[in-house]
């Protein structure tokens, strides 16, 4: 018999370009390799409609997302608001298909009446007040804090009413405990993350420069970058690489400043990927202890020495396949000595050993699949 499923993503979850787009698209392809007849369902606003996703999904359909002031409600959080629509609602309720909500952003439903006995099962991708709540302290900008604040508040209302609406599947223990312990959520679960990487692809031996890589356009990226430039590498003479989209003139106009000091803007993920390969230490600081650090993973399988703080993987598991500093000096030191040091064949067994039987799409699909039905 077949098995239908309804998944509702916040945004058009191809190409995957964003640490935010990988669970959404690798866990389409993980259940099409399945069985599973997908209805995909899409908020679209900046990203275009993609031919691609077709190859995975029995449909797609795409819906505009309300923003601006059309999105805003003094009630709903904006990310929330924003993603309503009336002919999703009426598609979904021509069949009886369990539904995926792929994030808070897409859990209006959750509060309407006409699908209380559906089966629905929200994929938590952050603890979203406290996201937004990092956001407000990383922020620069009055407006932008005034906005992350503010979204913060009703997104602590918003979370705790949906905790009981629907299993929960979360990307980390963390966010399991927090959703259990602070908003009483009662069917709560982790469920690991979808990624493209099978296997350790990890060069032995030494590579040439130190690498920042992220979105950015994020403010804690940028502020993680500049704390490298203005705190670290501001007395060594090592190379530090900074790369991912859409850099500032501000961050850019610090790197023209900074000795041995570069920003690759807007790299294509070939690019990225092999920036990673090549770095000799993948340098991954965080000012945000909420949600899984995608690039973090992304170095562990495909870079050599990763150096973090405790911030980026606090309640992980992956902090023996890290080199962790807790401030600027450490940071300083820890580099010095990585440096020069080959990456060995040790290192790559001890990834493998934490890495692969977690990360498993297939493994992963099948109690997603055993969950829904």
């Amino acid at each position: 018999m077949e098995k239908h499923l309804h998944i509702i993503c916040f945004d058009v979850p191809y190409p995957v370009d964003h640490g935010g787009y990988f669970d959404l698209f690798y866990k389409l392809v993980a259940l099409h390799q399945q069985g599973i007849r997908i209805h995909l369902h899409c908020f679209e606003h900046k990203r275009p409609q993609q031919s691609e996703l077709e190859q995975y999904c029995v449909e797609v359909n795409y819906y505009p997302r309300q923003c601006g002031h059309k999105g805003f409600s003094h009630k709903l959080p904006y990310i929330v608001s924003s993603r309503t629509n009336a002919t999703l609602e009426d598609r979904l309720l021509k069949d009886s298909h369990p539904i995926l909500l792929e994030g808070v952003q897409c859990t209006y439903l959750l509060h309407d009446e006409r699908f209380n006995n559906r089966k629905m099962i929200l994929r938590l991708f952050n603890v979203e007040y406290k996201y937004y709540k990092q956001l407000f302290h990383s922020s620069n900008s009055l407006f932008h804090k005034m906005y992350y604040l503010n979204e913060s508040r009703l997104l602590k209302r918003y979370e705790e009413s949906i905790a009981n609406k629907s299993l929960i599947l979360t990307l980390s223990d963390q966010d399991t405990n927090t959703y259990r312990k602070e908003f009483g959520a009662k069917q709560v679960a982790t469920l690991p993350v979808f990624l493209p990487y099978t296997q350790i692809s990890a060069p032995e031996g030494v590579g040439c420069f130190c690498l920042y890589h992220g979105n950015l356009s994020v403010p804690e990226n940028e502020a993680a970058a500049i704390w490298l430039m203005k705190k670290v590498f501001n007395d060594l003479r090592i190379p530090l690489v900074i790369a991912g989209k859409s850099p500032s003139s501000r961050l850019q106009r610090i790197a023209g400043k900074t000795k041995n000091a570069c920003v690759v803007a807007d790299p294509s993920e070939q690019e990225m990927q092999d920036m990673i390969g090549k770095a000799q230490i993948n340098i991954l600081p965080s000012f945000n202890v909420t949600g899984v650090k995608l690039k973090l993973l992304n170095a562990l399988f495909n870079g050599r020495h990763c150096l973090v703080n405790e911030a980026t993987v606090q309640s992980t598991g992956l902090e023996p396949a890290c080199h962790i500093g807790t401030n600027a000096t450490a940071f300083k030191s820890q580099i010095v000595q990585l440096y020069r040091q080959p990456f060995a064949e040790e290192e790559i067994r001890l990834r493998k050993s934490l890495l692969l039987s977690t990360f498993d799409n297939k493994q992963n699909a099948q109690r997603l699949i055993q969950w829904i039905f």
